[in-house]
């Protein structure tokens, strides 16, 4: 009984911990923008990215970034990286509107396996194409999008992002998700001449790769 008592007065008196904080590179929030921010929402260092989950040079640049810009920038917490989708096709759409639906906790995992795996569902939804002729005509948005989710294997990047099959329906049946992607699209139009480009600390960057952005990060101070 009294060791009973000791171990109870030694958990009394320990005082409480914080709860273990994820790391930046897991972290995301809803930016003023509508947009998903991944890393320390008071980093130095404020990148935002726009992006096209269907353009190969926005893959390339993902690709090429990853060690440094999550690994290390973001993982730092100097760096934080929002991403600004520009829609360019119906694919482009179904995908980011997946990935905003997917939520602050599941947005940079699914944000990384678009690109990751962009390659392979690219050919895959080209070949659903080819052989879905018209199978979609006549079919709600909602069914349409979910057909195309599935035809492309996106609706499987989700689930192995994390997302719930009922999520992904729930994501497609509510219209306002699909709204809310394309007023993020449409505030980008005329702003951007093509993708991926890029705002560090506010000033617009244009037609630059990973190995011309890396020395301005350094030298705004990413880490």
């Amino acid at each position: 009984m009294k060791k009973l008592f000791a171990f109870a007065a030694i958990a009394l008196a320990a005082p409480l911990t914080a709860a273990t904080q994820k790391p930046w590179t897991a972290t995301a929030a809803v930016a003023p923008s509508g947009s998903y921010v991944i890393g320390n929402p008071k980093a130095k260092v404020k990148l935002i990215e726009y992006v096209s989950y269907t353009c190969p040079h926005c893959g390339h640049f993902s690709r090429d970034s990853a060690a440094v810009l999550k690994g290390k920038m973001i993982a730092s917490g100097s760096t934080s990286l929002e991403v600004r989708s520009s829609i360019h096709d119906r694919y482009d759409l179904v995908a980011a509107t997946l990935a905003r639906c997917s939520g602050p906790a599941l947005f940079p995992k699914i944000h990384d396996l678009l690109f990751t795996r962009q390659e392979a569902w690219l050919k895959q939804a080209a070949t659903y194409d080819q052989a879905s002729g018209q199978a979609n005509a006549g079919k709600s948005q909602t069914q349409i999008m979910r057909a195309l989710a599935d035809g492309a294997g996106l609706t499987a990047i989700a689930k192995a992002a994390g997302m719930t099959d009922g999520a992904i329906a729930a994501c497609f049946a509510n219209e306002s998700n699909v709204a809310k992607t394309l007023q993020v699209a449409q505030s980008i139009q005329g702003k951007i001449s093509g993708t991926p480009a890029f705002e560090l600390n506010g000033k617009l960057i244009q037609n630059t790769g990973w190995a011309e952005l890396e020395p301005m990060l350094r030298a705004a101070g990413a880490k």
